[in-house]
């Protein structure tokens, strides 16, 4: 067995999500408040509001299409970042390809060509966007798969999923400051689309200069043991989906991001319009979220160590599940000032997202290092590809249901679009937690014995 891995290097390994979670943060957050803004914003409206075939619209589509083609990369890119023979390591050498792309494609998302509606921004968003997450994919997927090779037990997986999760919050706290430095640049006189350009350029480069830190920090040879792997992109597919511990978290994992990425994607709209509130605010909120979910983060690690990662998860669905009907009642269906509203559904917030922040990605890592014990097959990157397949085709979904429900009503007055999406995604909560109390964890763990002997038998056979 490699050494483990060194503090010092296993917090260059954590800012490297910091990087990548500020730009994802960015496009999940702004792309469609940019391309399809409240009359509130004073954003020029730069693509058809329209409905295709009465119930689709044109930024639901293009961002659907956008993570399909991001979901189907996952696999390749996963296959190809398993049977490297890179002299840097089958990982590094992938990300260091991805990083300057990925930010660079950021930027473009939001500098489309025609400051008024027109099917070229419709292109120009189309192109940039599908760029920008086969880039995503090309640095994420082997990023992930260093977890369980950096890694070498339990704790120490754990551990590192709890790091990066510290610098996703913080990432994605980042990203939301955006309004804060585009109200700035406003101040001096710069128009708001050109400042809200302007500020997603600053945070892509701070976010490159972060992707880099684990490049330049790790030797990946030194601390990772992992050997090519010979398998083929499908028999490496099916082997990970032949796994049906992987397959029922996989799938709850779907419904959850399904849930999260309709709820989130619709925070600025709940600010903005449910109550009333200035764009800045929403700044606000997420770095409160951000603060309040580090408090959980001891207790989270503490608490899956003692009683598992598998209860955790279904606490976390529960409260989300009550959570997510906030939007019905939000703004003046309240006797609650709208500040404190906000405040409130923080604080309701700051457990659970402070558990599937650290949690899910420990699991998938005790999948992987499982499978390989039964099956002798190493294909870690393989399993983080297929769960963010899943993942991306329940955001993609959560994109075009989000963007479909706004035909609804998406502005003060008629605001029926948007109170809705909370139920929606309170739903798919639902169904990912029915998933989730069916995933054997004593099994993935080796508390199951009787279990994981006859997992061993059956590939023997």
């Amino acid at each position: 067995m490699k050494q483990s891995l060194p503090k010092s290097k296993q917090f260059a390994f954590a800012i490297g999500q910091l990087g990548w979670s500020t730009l994802m943060g960015i496009i999940g957050a702004y792309l469609v408040y940019v391309y399809t803004p409240p009359q509130e914003a004073g954003i020029p409206l730069r693509i058809p509001i329209i409905a295709i075939f009465g119930f689709l619209s044109v930024i639901g589509l293009v961002t659907m299409l956008g993570r399909f083609i991001d979901a189907i990369t996952d696999p390749w890119i996963a296959t190809l970042s398993d049977r490297s023979k890179h002299p840097k390591g089958r990982r590094i050498s992938f990300m260091s390809k991805g990083a300057i792309p990925l930010a660079l494609f950021t930027v473009l998302v939001f500098w489309s060509p025609v400051d008024d509606i027109s099917e070229w921004n419709v292109a120009w968003l189309t192109v940039t966007l599908l760029a920008f997450y086969i880039f995503y994919t090309m640095y994420v997927t082997p990023y992930f798969a260093l977890i369980s090779e950096l890694g070498h037990t339990p704790e120490e997986r754990l551990n590192l999923s709890t790091y990066i999760s510290l610098t996703f919050i913080v990432g994605t706290a980042i990203a939301s400051a955006a309004p804060v430095i585009w109200g700035a640049l406003e101040g001096f006189g710069i128009e708001k689309l050109l400042a809200i350009r302007l500020s997603v350029t600053i945070l892509a480069v701070f976010a490159l200069i972060c992707m880099y830190v684990p490049i330049w920090a790790i030797n990946e040879r030194e601390y990772s043991d992992s050997k090519p792997s010979d398998m083929s992109m499908w028999n490496s597919i099916r082997g990970a989906f032949s796994n049906r511990d992987f397959v029922i978290f996989a799938c709850s994992d779907l419904v959850y991001f399904l849930a999260l990425t309709t709820f989130t994607t619709g925070m600025i709209y709940y600010i903005t319009v449910l109550l009333q509130q200035p764009e800045s605010l929403n700044s606000v909120i997420v770095a409160a979220l951000a603060v309040s979910s580090l408090i959980f983060y001891p207790l989270v690690n503490w608490g899956a160590k003692k009683w598992g990662k598998k209860p955790l998860l279904l606490v976390a669905f529960s409260i989300f599940f009550i959570i997510y009907f906030l939007p019905l009642v939000m703004g003046d269906k309240l006797p609650i000032e709208p500040t404190l509203q906000a405040y409130i559904m923080v604080a309701l917030f700051a457990l659970p997202m402070a558990i599937f922040g650290i949690l899910p990605n420990a699991v998938v890592a005790d999948i992987a290092e499982y499978d390989k014990k039964v099956t002798g097959v190493p294909k870690e990157a393989m399993f983080f590809g297929a769960r963010t397949f899943m993942q991306k085709l329940g955001q993609m979904l959560a994109m075009l249901v989000f963007g479909s429900a706004l035909l609804l009503g998406n502005e003060v007055g008629n605001d029926l679009g948007i109170r809705i999406t909370g139920p929606i995604a309170a739903f798919f909560c639902l169904i990912g937690l029915i998933l989730m109390s069916l995933y054997n964890e004593k099994k993935i763990i080796g508390k199951d014995t009787a279990s994981v002997d006859s997992s061993k038998q059956t590939v023997a056979k």
